[in-house]
């Protein structure tokens, strides 16, 4: 099932993309990103009540509570950068430098989460970095 939820978050990431750099024109990309950070929000809690899940707020541990909140902080800071790098660059450069958040996240999964690093790993970021270069240059 994981699949099939990974799949669906990369062609909902694939049309924001689009219909972001569609959107951005003439609007400053930090108040497209607010606008777009108010709809999140609006679907999330939606989500939230919609499952009943709403109850659970209350046994979200301290820890939980930091990291969700340090994790929120990174989610802006990446979304302002991304707005505006979609703002001033084409869509099909920005969106591959984007996504090598994917090798910077096998990274860190192995330095700090002691996710193992296979030498397929390994190949698979190169791969991506190499790839990522070609489509850019």
């Amino acid at each position: 099932m994981w699949f099939l939820f990974a799949i669906l978050s990369a062609l909902f990431a694939a049309l924001t993309s689009i219909l972001a750099k569609i959107g951005i024109e003439g609007v400053n990309s930090n108040l497209a990103t607010a606008i777009r950070t108010v709809v999140v929000v609006i679907m999330s809690w939606g989500m939230v009540f919609l499952t009943n899940a709403q109850s659970g707020i209350m046994e979200i541990s301290k820890k939980s509570w930091i990291f969700l909140i340090l994790s929120g902080l990174a989610t802006g800071a990446s979304w302002l950068c991304y707005y505006r790098a979609l703002q001033i660059g084409d869509a099909s450069k920005v969106v591959p430098v984007d996504k090598l958040s994917v090798v910077i996240t096998l990274l860190l999964a192995f330095l700090f989460l002691h996710e193992q690093f296979t030498i397929k790993s390994l190949i698979g970021c190169v791969l991506i970095g190499v790839g990522t270069l070609f489509m850019v240059l």
